[in-house]
């Protein structure tokens, strides 16, 4: 199994219109992903390490597929529509990791 995960910075003068993601871009990314698509999670940032302090990321989404090939299948015919969603709910350029799943 592999992870999808999706960062997206906490940076001064950026956005995020969590409502927009919640309500409309995660719906639209799960409809559109299918069955290849085996979980997600959607994280809200709410602190650093210390007490206090300011969260790295405003948001971290994590999405589990079977393999790279799986994921790929399924976004890539979706990609322009998904990726041009974007400036809808942030000014804010992700950062993106796919990752192996060793604990589930």
């Amino acid at each position: 199994m592999i992870e999808v995960s999706i960062f997206y910075p906490n940076s001064e003068g950026g956005k995020f219109d969590l409502d927009y993601y919640l309500t409309t871009h995660m719906p639209m990314s799960i409809r559109l992903l299918g069955e290849a698509l085996r979980g997600v999670t959607v994280g809200l940032g709410i602190s650093g390490g210390p007490p206090g302090s300011q969260p790295t990321y405003v948001v971290i989404a994590r999405l589990l597929f079977d393999s790279p090939e799986a994921f790929y299948a399924a976004f890539m015919p979706h990609a322009e529509v998904l990726q041009g969603d974007i400036h809808n709910y942030t000014n804010v350029e992700p950062v993106i990791q796919i990752s192996d799943v060793k604990i589930h």
